[in-house]
C-alpha cells in the first residue's frame, strides 16, 4: 500500500458532486453557493466528477457523459471558465475542506485533442481503426499505455490540476498499469505533497472478465500500492445479494471480516450506499427504519464514508449521465441532522485504529465492534427495520445510544434492539 496513506481518513467524509445535475444552472457558481450546505453535513472532502469538455463524436444522449472527455486540460464550457472552476476549489478550502477531481485516464472521447494530434497513443482494433475493450462503452475510445510518451503527457496534465486541487478520482484505475500509478504518485507528491487518490476498484466479476480478454485489471491488493483509498466492489455484490435474499447476512459479514486479512494493515475503503453508477439507498432500501440502521451502518464501518449529492434528502432517482436531469431538492425528506450526528460519532479516533469484526447476531441484526487498547465501540444494526432481543459481547450496564442519546440496558449479555439504529461506547456509561 502506499504508506504514507493516513489511517485518519477513516474519519472522513467524501461528498460527490454532479456539477451538470447539482442545480438547474449547473454551473460551478451553483456549486459553490452550496458549500455552506455541504460544510454542515459533516463533510471533509468534495469529490467533483468530470468537470472538462465533454466530446460529440459517438456522443450518448443530448449532452453526453461527463466520462467521455475531449481534453483534460480545460474545463467545460457548460458549468463555467477555469476561472471559476478555480473560484470554487478556493471556496471549498474556505469551508475547511479539500477539493478533489475526477480523473478519466483509461479512454477518451472519439474526437478527442490527443486522437487527432497523438492517434499512436490509443488502442487500434485490427482494421487500423480506433476501438475500446469494454463493448457498451460506444462512446469513448480506448488509450494504450505502452506509450511512453502517453505516461509523460498523462503525469504532466496530473501535475497541472494539482496545483489547484487536493487529489483524484481515478476513472476505472484498474485498467492501467499499476507502474503508472505509482511513478503518476511520486511525481505529484512534488507538487502537491499529501496528495489524495482515491481508485474507483471495480467487481470481481469485472476483473477476471477483463484478464481473460488479455487486460490489465488490477485487483484491490495491487491497486494499494499506488492509492491511499479503492471502492468496496469487492464486497458490494454480497451486499445487494443479502438485500435480493441470494446470500445471508452472516456471509455478508464474514465477507467484510476477510478485508481485514486481506488488505494491508492501513487500508482505507470508500464506503457506500449509493454512487452516481449505483441505486440510490431509498430505491434499493424502500423501508425508512431499514435505511437509517444502514446509513448507521454505512458511517460504523471502517473506512472514509461516501454521500452522492442528494442523499440529504433522499433521493430516490439517479440523474442520467448523458442529458439534463437535475437533482430534485424539494423531496419532503431530509436527513441532515441525522448525518451530522453520524459525523460526530466518526470522529472518535477508535474509527481510524481498531480491530474491527462484524457478525450476524440473527433476526437480521448485524453487530459490529470497533476495538482498540483505550476503547471498544459497539454497533447493532437492524438490517430490516425489526426489532428483537440480541446477544452482545458486552459489560452489563446501562450505556447512552450515541445516535439518539437514548439509554440503552445491556444485562446478561443482553440487549433489546427496538428496531432502530444502536451505537455504544464504553466511555459512555450513564
Amino acid at each position: 500500500m502506499a504508506v504514507q496513506t493516513s489511517k485518519s481518513l477513516r474519519n472522513q467524509v467524501m461528498y460527490s458532486v454532479y456539477v451538470r445535475q447539482f442545480s438547474s444552472e449547473g454551473t460551478f457558481q451553483k456549486v459553490r453557493e452550496a458549500l455552506p450546505h455541504i460544510r454542515a453535513l459533516g463533510v471533509d472532502i468534495v469529490w467533483l466528477m468530470p468537470i472538462h469538455p465533454v466530446g460529440e463524436m459517438a456522443r450518448k444522449g443530448t449532452l453526453g457523459s461527463p466520462y467521455a472527455i475531449c481534453d483534460y486540460r480545460a474545463v467545460n464550457p457548460e458549468f463555467g471558465t477555469l476561472e471559476d472552476f478555480c473560484e470554487l476549489v478556493e471556496a471549498v478550502h474556505a469551508q475547511g475542506m479539500k477539493c478533489i477531481m475526477d480523473v478519466v485516464y483509461n479512454h477518451t472521447s472519439p474526437d478527442s485533442i490527443l486522437s487527432r494530434e497523438h492517434p499512436e497513443w490509443f488502442y487500434h482494433k485490427p482494421d487500423g481503426s480506433f476501438g475500446n475493450r469494454i463493448g457498451d462503452w460506444s462512446d469513448i475510445i480506448d488509450l494504450d499505455y505502452s506509450q511512453p510518451a502517453l505516461w509523460d503527457y498523462q503525469i504532466e496534465t496530473l501535475k497541472q490540476w494539482a496545483k489547484i486541487v487536493d487529489g483524484f478520482r481515478c476513472d476505472v484505475a484498474p485498467l492501467i498499469p499499476l507502474a503508472f500509478w505509482i511513478k503518476a504518485r511520486a511525481e505529484v507528491e512534488t507538487v502537491r505533497p499529501g496528495c489524495i487518490w482515491l481508485s474507483e476498484s471495480v467487481e470481481p466479476e469485472f476483473i477476471v472478465a477483463n484478464r481473460a480478454r488479455g487486460m490489465v485489471s488490477l485487483s484491490d491488493s495491487e491497486i494499494y500500492q499506488a492509492f491511499d483509498l479503492s471502492y468496496e466492489y469487492d464486497l458490494y455484490g454480497d451486499f445487494m445479494r443479502y438485500l435480493q435474499g441470494g446470500c445471508t447476512l452472516a456471509q455478508y459479514t464474514e465477507a467484510i471480516n476477510r478485508q481485514e486479512y486481506t488488505y494491508p494493515e492501513n487500508y482505507v475503503k470508500l464506503r457506500f450506499l449509493e454512487n452516481h453508477d449505483r441505486p440510490r439507498a431509498r430505491f434499493i432500501l424502500p423501508d425508512e427504519r431499514q435505511r437509517r440502521n444502514w446509513t448507521a451502518f454505512l458511517y460504523f464501518q471502517k473506512g472514509m464514508t461516501l454521500l452522492y449529492n442528494g442523499q440529504e434528502v433522499e433521493n430516490d432517482f439517479r440523474p442520467s449521465l448523458f442529458d439534463r436531469d437535475s437533482l430534485h431538492w424539494d423531496t419532503g425528506h431530509d436527513i441532515s441532522p441525522f448525518l451530522k450526528r453520524l459525523y460526530t460519532i466518526k470522529q472518535n479516533p477508535v474509527f481510524a485504529d481498531s480491530a474491527y469484526h462484524t457478525q450476524d447476531a440473527g433476526n437480521g441484526i448485524l453487530v459490529a465492534k470497533h476495538k482498540s487498547y483505550a476503547v471498544q465501540i459497539l454497533g447493532v444494526f437492524s438490517t430490516q427495520g425489526n426489532a428483537a432481543v440480541v446477544s452482545v459481547d458486552w459489560p452489563d450496564g446501562q450505556y447512552r445510544n450515541l445516535i439518539d442519546d437514548q439509554v440503552i440496558l445491556v444485562e446478561g449479555g443482553l440487549l433489546p434492539c427496538k428496531g432502530e439504529p444502536i451505537i455504544l461506547s464504553t466511555g459512555e456509561g450513564v
